[in-house]
């Protein structure tokens, strides 16, 4: 979805049901005019080595004059040439206007009297400081994430941000801090995410709410990864109370459910194999002895009836 206003060009994406409202990016890279600088390096010598040696024969002005405008052109053919490394890319401008991005390793030469901005496309790694925020519930927690990027659009970096590297840093910043406040820490319904226990699904949004925000940077997000969370100092020791009372709860649950299937499994094969008649109280008293049995935490005493089943 994009409005158009002027020059306040926006573009709003929708990242799981957050607008996230950016400006719209006003250049897209392109292929610089540009061939291999070797050929061009070797005409700049001859063309230095003609006009030196016609200052050295100086024996006419016009010869003295010609040498000159020789290691001129020398020099101004010397300015379209530069050196690309592996990883790298060269944004080229002419006068201030962008002419278009070398992508090509090695030795190139491209239009003198331009300017070469050198631009790393090599991927890299942006780990954010611990950062104190309240989750969806309130709880004050500790979070921080690393996210792994790299310039996919030299010319948006270039001219669109003034800094493209501290642009990342702060949006993704933004990202974690707005992620973390809108789900809980934990969460007892297995129907919500939470911080802790939908690590996977939270990593997503969160790449695709950076990837939303700084793609107007021309950067693309490869991966991101919550590397801490936890509560805060202040609560943290009350938050793991609560936790182990849930985790007992949970326990408890499963025990007296997995105890309940036992009793009903033992009293249909005892009226399937009609080894005894219980009625109704004798099996209320058989069932809440079993259930003791099961769900208990220690082990019970064994006793011994000689008498009757009803005595």
């Amino acid at each position: 979805m994009t409005s158009t206003s002027g020059e306040k060009d926006m573009v709003a994406r929708e990242v799981e049901g957050v607008v996230v409202e950016m400006p719209a990016a006003r250049v897209s890279e392109q292929r610089a005019p540009e061939m291999s600088g070797w050929p061009m390096l070797v005409l700049t010598l001859l063309v230095l080595a003609g006009g030196v040696a016609l200052l050295i024969m100086w024996e006419w002005p016009l010869l003295g004059v010609l040498g000159i405008l020789l290691v001129l052109l020398s020099i101004v053919l010397s300015t379209g040439l530069m050196a690309i490394a592996p990883g790298q890319a060269r944004v080229v401008q002419l006068l201030g206007r962008y002419l278009g991005t070398v992508r090509t390793d090695g030795l190139r030469w491209t239009i003198p009297f331009t300017q070469h901005r050198r631009i790393s496309t090599r991927i890299r790694n942006h780990e954010t400081g611990v950062s104190k925020v309240n989750d969806v519930d309130g709880n004050p927690i500790e979070i921080a994430a690393v996210v792994v990027w790299r310039v996919e659009d030299t010319a948006k970096a270039a001219f669109e941000v003034d800094d493209f590297v501290e642009f990342v840093a702060i949006q993704t910043e933004t990202a974690v801090r707005h992620i973390a406040g809108n789900y809980p820490y934990d969460s007892n319904d297995e129907a919500l995410l939470s911080l802790r226990e939908n690590a996977d699904e939270i990593t997503g949004k969160l790449s695709a709410e950076i990837s939303a925000r700084v793609e107007s940077a021309g950067v693309l997000v490869i991966e991101s990864r919550i590397t801490r969370l936890a509560y805060s100092p202040e609560i943290a020791q009350s938050m793991l109370r609560r936790q182990q009372a849930g985790a007992v709860v949970a326990a408890r649950r499963q025990i007296v459910e997995g105890a309940v299937g036992m009793v009903e499994e033992a009293l249909h094969r005892l009226d399937a194999a009609d080894v005894v008649d219980l009625d109704d109280e004798r099996k209320a008293t058989m069932v809440s002895n079993l259930l003791v049995v099961l769900c208990g935490d220690r082990d019970v005493q064994p006793v011994v009836n000689t008498g009757s089943l009803y005595r």
